[in-house]
């Protein structure tokens, strides 16, 4: 029958598979896009890469120019004469013309140089072809004060003056750089090499990022060194020049939002030899307007089949979902043994017809039978626990209380009084903590509090023989453990280091690791074989309560403390036991970290 859940899960699984074609076709979007994505980066930077070794060729032909003009001997007569205020002004004008002339031949050595000027603080400047010229209007100009102020060497791409005066209209890169000396504040003279911008911008602008794309070389302080006037529409891109200013990868990509709201890829190498940059910017959504297509046409399909999902979702709820779910969730509250909560979630009486509610009818009725049985189990089963926990915790006070009063007497036959109040004192303080006996839980400081005044007793009872080192570590304030789990180990520790040693070490430690207290005592004791640990710990799990209240084992303290710490925290903890570093036993226990007015 139609009604029945196969029929249903048949016609449910139709659509999913129909549902699937809409998630393949989504992930094959993402897939195609990111290995464009890859592609077009890789690209990218593999071009960057061959750019910027042409740029650095056309750096070195600068700077060795420079350096040509700089260190020769030509330029340094010439720097003298001018320096001498004694020479006539003949001999002056005639070193002029032999340092233009050898510009000039210097300039054409270097097929990317257009030009190479120098120019003089009194208002002179010299370039090739005999140009000797006396005009103070650079003294003016913005990239002259600039070096001067701020020795900048590159200036982005202008028009020159003396270029003009070549009639060469095109726009120029320059260097400067200092003549006769290397700080350009107190240099007379200034050196400029003129690159045309062409030599720059021509390979450049024949690399692209997809059809849209554009990549730009900028100086050190992110501006344009080109032409490049579409460069000013980039302008909400300057958080991302800052970021690459700032990035310590040589080249790298980065993804940033643009005023459009839309994503910017943007690609950048950092040349080592000048400072300068190269950054790309690709809009994502010129970058994938095919996908981009493609996927407006999958949204639109996927929303057809939502639809129908959602009519199909609706009449499922009524048939099966609504009552499955009220069904489960029923169930959760079962298995919390919340009975009330659970009748109250079943869904109503339906018919038997269809397999859901005959299920229905079976569940209420089982949870009505076992609310009634396992009310009394639990019952009965929560007070023979308490009690039990509660018997365990009376058999830990007799051990250390038989044994401080044998201390006492001694202590008193022996006249000594002060130790004798001492362990008065002490004891006094434990019995008046081991009397709470309502309390299952107290605070880990308390517990510490409890471990002192025992170590006391200790420490009066065997003098100099015994070293109980005590340490804790991590924020242990608002924890919480139960009564009386250190003081058994530490008697246990004690009484076995002494069996085998005339003096007894015994380091604990209390530490807090995540949401775990771990507690390690370890003594010089004669240890625990590994067979002997392996049938302790069986013995332990498997031992019913009164045949740890009646035995008379040597380890009632361990099995003790074992017991409760089973009672009490189920799975929740962990019992070790190890060698320690002095050969003895070592004893780690990992309880969970419950603070103040929390229970287990």
């Amino acid at each position: 029958m139609f009604y029945s859940l196969k029929s249903r899960l048949i016609t449910a699984f139709i659509l999913l598979f129909v549902l699937s074609f809409g998630a393949m076709s989504i992930v094959l979007f993402n897939e195609s896009r990111a290995i464009i994505r890859s592609y077009i980066e890789a690209s990218a930077l593999e071009k960057m890469e061959e750019y910027g070794s042409y740029v650095d060729m056309v750096q070195i032909q600068i700077y060795d120019l420079a350096s040509l003009v700089f260190n020769s001997e030509t330029t340094k007569s010439w720097d003298r004469a001018l320096s001498d205020p004694a020479l006539p002004a003949g001999e002056k004008m005639l070193s002029s013309i032999k340092l233009s002339g050898f510009l000039t031949q210097a300039a054409n050595s270097y097929s990317s140089v257009s030009r190479v000027t120098l120019y003089r603080e009194n208002g002179m400047w010299i370039s090739g072809d005999n140009r000797v010229v006396t005009d103070a209007a650079f003294l003016e100009e913005s990239w002259y004060r600039d070096y001067k102020a701020m020795g900048a060497h590159w200036l982005a791409s202008h028009k020159d003056p003396v270029e003009e005066t070549y009639n060469n209209t095109k726009s120029v890169i320059s260097m400067l750089m200092p003549v006769g000396s290397f700080d350009q504040a107190h240099a007379k003279t200034v050196m400029k090499v003129n690159v045309s911008s062409d030599y720059f911008l021509q390979p450049l602008s024949r690399i692209h990022l997809g059809r849209s794309g554009t990549i730009y070389l900028l100086d050190q302080e992110g501006e344009p060194l080109l032409s490049q006037t579409e460069y000013n529409a980039r302008a909400g891109s300057l958080p991302v020049m800052e970021q690459i200013r700032g990035d310590r990868r040589k080249q790298g990509v980065i993804y940033s939002r643009n005023d459009e709201g839309t994503t910017d890829i943007v690609v950048f190498k950092k040349l080592q030899r000048s400072g300068w940059m190269l950054v790309g910017f690709v809009s994502e959504q010129d970058l994938y307007s095919e996908l981009f297509r493609l996927r407006k046409s999958i949204v639109a399909f996927a929303s057809v089949l939502l639809v129908l999902s959602v009519f199909l979702a609706i009449w499922l709820s009524h048939g099966i979902s609504k009552p499955l779910s009220r069904l489960v969730s029923a169930m959760r509250h079962v298995q919390r043994g919340d009975f009330n909560q659970a009748e109250m979630r079943l869904p109503p009486q339906i018919s038997l017809q269809s397999e859901v509610g005959f299920v229905t009818f079976t569940f209420r009725n089982m949870v009505s039978q076992l609310r009634r049985h396992i009310k009394t189990e639990f019952e009965l089963k929560l007070l023979r626990q308490q009690a039990e926990y509660k018997a365990l915790l009376m058999q830990i006070n007799p051990h250390f209380l038989f044994n401080t009063l044998e201390l006492m007497s001694s202590l008193a036959m022996q006249k000594r009084t002060d130790d004798t109040v001492k362990v008065i004192e002490s004891l006094g303080k434990m019995l008046r903590f081991s009397l709470r006996m309502s309390d299952d839980l107290v605070s880990l400081e308390e517990e510490l509090k409890y471990v002192r005044d025992y170590i006391a007793i200790l420490q009066v009872r065997f003098g100099e023989r015994i070293h109980i080192d005590l340490r804790r570590e991590g924020q242990l304030e608002r924890l919480t453990i139960i009564k009386f789990v250190l003081q058994p180990l530490i008697e246990n520790a004690v009484k076995y280091s002494f069996l085998h040693q005339p003096e007894a070490y015994v380091d604990i430690s209390v530490q807090r690791a995540d949401e775990s207290v771990i507690i390690r005592i370890a003594d010089n004791g004669p240890g625990i074989g590994s067979e002997a640990v392996s049938r302790l710990l069986e013995r332990s799990s498997a031992a019913r309560m009164d045949d740890v209240l009646t035995s008379r084992s040597r380890q009632i303290g361990l099995v003790n403390v074992m017991a409760r710490c089973r009672l009490y925290y189920g799975d929740l903890h962990e019992f070790r036991i190890k060698q320690s570093e002095r050969g003895g036993t070592l004893i780690e226990l990992v309880l969970p970290a419950r603070e103040e007015r929390e229970r287990v």
